[in-house]
């Protein structure tokens, strides 16, 4: 079975940013698996610290049960790593399950954020996180003895919320028509940042414009990528 990684630092993001894309593969078959670092319960979590009596134990417990029931509507698996949010803090057990997950899964691609964020340093601190993860599950020497099959696989970035400010510049327009339904639906999931829903569903308008700009394939609804490593190719077209 063909398998996807998704490495996000708080919940929204696996939704926002590559809900289309999670939902879209596993329609295809693929195991789809996402990595989620924390639960947003500090600056991902607005509406929910409005609630009277909102505890830091409460939010988190909202938030997990808000990305659990997305991920399964997108037809996923989650793991929590429950580092914290702003800052996330990672520690060497974390360091080595991601290790773990890249070569149990051998996953045929991973997608994660963008590599620069000024509005929000998680963001990136995450995807050094399974960029360097990626590169040290290659390597022999760590766990010597592991037995496992594993490639490195190709690195996509999801959109970041203000591209222009963070040097993004996508390379591939993804269509999510056929699975646009359930990834609106996981957006009305999250209760705690029902302020976005919007804003990602013009977004997804924008990116889907452009796409039928681009190829005259009809589509509206898009996701937008910038693949981080060269194709390797014999022809160009």
């Amino acid at each position: 079975m063909k398998t996807g990684l998704v490495i996000t630092a708080h919940p929204g993001d696996f939704i926002w940013r590559a809900g289309g894309a999670i939902a879209l593969h596993a329609k295809k078959g693929y195991r789809m698996k996402i990595v989620c670092m924390s639960f947003g319960e500090r600056g991902e979590s607005q509406f929910a610290w409005k609630e009277k009596g909102a505890t830091l134990e409460s939010v988190k417990a909202g938030r997990k049960d808000e990305a659990e029931r997305a991920a399964k509507l997108l037809g996923a698996e989650i793991e929590f790593f429950d580092c914290g949010d702003y800052p996330l803090k990672l520690t060497e057990a974390h360091f080595d399950r991601m290790v773990d997950i890249y070569r149990e899964l051998n996953p045929s691609f991973v997608l994660t954020h963008a590599l620069e964020d000024p509005y929000n340093f998680d963001h990136p601190n995450a995807a050094h996180f399974a960029q360097e993860t990626r590169v040290v599950a290659q390597a022999m020497g760590h766990k010597p003895g592991a037995q496992y099959q594993y490639s490195a696989p190709p690195v996509f970035l999801f959109e970041p919320h203000q591209p222009e400010q963070c040097n993004y510049k996508p390379d591939l327009l993804l269509k999510i028509d056929e699975v646009w339904k359930e990834k609106y639906e996981a957006f009305q999931i999250l209760a705690a940042q029902k302020h976005l829903w919007g804003y990602y569903e013009r977004v997804a308008l924008n990116r889907g414009i452009q796409g039928s700009r681009n190829t005259g394939i009809p589509m509206t609804y898009g996701e937008s990528y910038q693949r981080l490593f060269p194709t390797v190719a014999e022809v160009l077209a």
